[in-house]
């Protein structure tokens, strides 16, 4: 009995090995939105993480996160970095590339609940009388990425806060 068990025990894990070498070797969110505000208005919204506060879907997550902007105002060199409770983990980001009023690229680095360096770009297009707000985040995936990848849809659970962003976002600059 032991050895069947055993058996199933690394028939498993073999079988998780093998799918987990099958998962790409990297990750792409992306999520649009149009914002009925021209560029020059919605850039502002992204390009000062002082101005995330107002729509950042995870700033929500825990009333007592600990926040800490560094470097400039905004723009390239500015950052904003986090720790909170579980739901927010801990973090920090920083703006590496500003084309105002139409790209802001970043670095994004999770420390918890797990490590993860990604980069996050906000590229911004006039259409008609508004914006069109593209949000991609690319990130590399090591192997404990790959198995969590098996069960679950990284698209999915990072994308839906995707979306209430780029609703909050639209919100916000609708009403500037």
């Amino acid at each position: 009995m032991w050895m069947t068990i055993l058996l199933v025990i690394v028939t498993i894990f073999a079988v998780i090995v093998l799918l987990a070498s099958r998962q790409p070797d990297g990750f792409q969110i992306v999520r649009s939105a149009t914002v009925q505000a021209p560029p020059d208005r919605v850039f502002p919204l992204i390009n000062d993480f002082h101005n995330w506060l107002k729509w950042s879907p995870w700033d929500k997550l825990d009333p007592a996160m600990k926040k800490d902007f560094g470097g400039p105002a905004s723009g390239v060199g500015s950052s904003y970095a986090w720790s909170g409770n579980s739901k927010a983990g801990e973090g920090r980001m920083e703006i590496t590339e500003s084309e105002a009023p139409s790209r802001v690229k970043l670095d994004l680095n999770f420390i918890r609940p797990f490590k993860s360096n990604n980069t996050t770009q906000f590229d911004l297009a006039p259409s008609g009388n508004g914006t069109n707000v593209n949000w991609t985040m690319n990130g590399s995936a090591n192997f404990i990425t790959k198995v969590w990848m098996i069960f679950a849809n990284m698209d999915k659970m990072v994308g839906k806060d995707f979306d209430e962003g780029l609703m909050n976002l639209k919100r916000v600059a609708e009403q500037s």
